[in-house]
């Protein structure tokens, strides 16, 4: 398995930043069937070959992803993804 884990500081309120990580989500499960479901403010999610969880904290945001043997070679995409999904939804 492969982890890539990022920080973002967010200038978002909890309930703001809750409503990004949803929206995330949502498309996620309709484009890629993913499976998620809320533990407090953490969104835990998986599929075959990929799992992790966003813990939203009242001024960060941290994204850890799984990555299955098989999908590694995709994890530079991944990354990118990921980093304008923070560059979209978190900033500072």
């Amino acid at each position: 398995m492969s982890d890539i884990v990022i920080s973002r500081q967010h200038e978002k309120s909890l309930a703001d930043a809750r409503q990004a990580a949803e929206r995330l989500a949502v498309k996620l499960q309709g484009k890629f069937d993913l499976a998620y479901a809320w533990e407090g403010d953490t969104l835990r999610f998986t599929r075959p070959g990929v799992s992790g969880e966003l813990m939203l904290h009242e001024k960060e945001a941290t994204l850890r992803i799984r990555l299955g043997f098989l999908l590694n070679a995709v994890r530079p995409a991944v990354e990118r993804e990921v980093h304008r999904y923070f560059d979209e939804n978190f900033t500072a």
